[in-house]
């Protein structure tokens, strides 16, 4: 039986340090690679569960905190003029996506999977539009091609006072709200309070950049296969929106989790067995003259 192992480094990526995980089986270093993006205010914690059993199904698995999340260091800006440089929190998704496509580089990923969720979704989404051929597929959890649903005029008026007692009961709150039903109530549990953890000025940020992000323009030229998957329990997204992007696409696959909410690779038991089956309909689906099936 072959041996997983975990590899972790921090790579420098515009100038800040980015720190990333690897899975994989001995003797499958050069397995297919699939790169795991993390929710708003996160970090790859969020894929402990399935990282081992997806590298035991023969691929290498890719892990980064994006910037600013987990280990990696805030995002960094360049001012005007002579004054230092400035880092911070992410108000535009694209900006992870150009983050996302320099560590692919700096990794020498060949024709990799992206699989994200919710702001990963998106990012997902995003690398699809504009990698072309250059991605074997993306699997997109938890989102859709337009702007999210959420007050994005609140959220900045909410990072002017990021000190206030009751964010962090907010955030547990609020993420217990969007567990879906069949998740057992000790994982819902473990769900809301690890999100606890979250930097404020960081999550609001994310999710600012959830309700402005839109690639719906581009979505028909986009040449890789994607898998959309929407939690028929998830308050924070509109399941036929997600179903609409999918048709929008050359080759868009839709999939609706009876009992899922917002957080399918941490609420499900397995969920390394039902992302492998994704992934290998992506497959089937790259070659150029077979139709997309929904």
């Amino acid at each position: 039986m072959s041996r997983i192992r975990h590899e972790a480094r921090y790579l420098e990526i515009d100038g800040v340090l980015g720190y990333v995980e690897e899975v994989y089986a001995d003797r499958a270093e050069g397995g297919t690679p699939v790169l795991c993006l993390h929710t708003a205010g996160q970090s790859g914690v969020q894929w402990r569960r399935t990282t081992e059993e997806l590298a035991a199904l023969g691929y290498r698995v890719i892990v980064p905190d994006l910037p600013g999340h987990g280990r990696s260091e805030p995002a960094r800006s360049e001012p005007a003029r002579s004054e230092p440089a400035r880092f911070g929190p992410v108000e535009d998704l694209s900006q992870y996506a150009d983050w996302c496509q320099r560590l692919i580089a700096a990794l020498e990923l060949e024709q990799p999977y992206v699989v994200g969720c919710s702001i990963g979704g998106k990012i997902a989404l995003d690398l699809a539009v504009r990698a072309g051929a250059g991605l074997a597929g993306a699997v997109v959890l938890a989102a859709e091609a337009g702007p999210g649903r959420v007050n994005v005029a609140g959220l900045r008026r909410e990072l002017q006072d990021l000190a206030a007692p009751s964010r962090s009961d907010r955030t547990y709150l609020g993420t217990l709200a969007v567990v879906g039903s069949a998740a057992p109530p000790a994982t819902a549990e473990l769900i809301a309070t690890m999100h606890r953890r979250e930097d404020p000025a960081v999550s609001g940020a994310d999710l600012i950049g959830w309700g402005t992000h839109d690639v719906r323009d581009a979505l028909g030229d986009t040449r890789c296969p994607v898998q959309l998957v929407a939690g028929a329990d998830d308050l924070w997204i509109d399941p036929e929106r997600v179903r609409r992007t999918a048709e929008a696409l050359p080759h868009g696959r839709y999939a609706l989790l009876s009992g899922v909410g917002h957080y399918p690779m941490e609420e499900l038991d397995g969920f390394a067995g039902l992302l492998h089956g994704w992934l290998r309909q992506l497959s089937g689906d790259r070659t150029p003259s077979r139709r997309t099936a929904r």
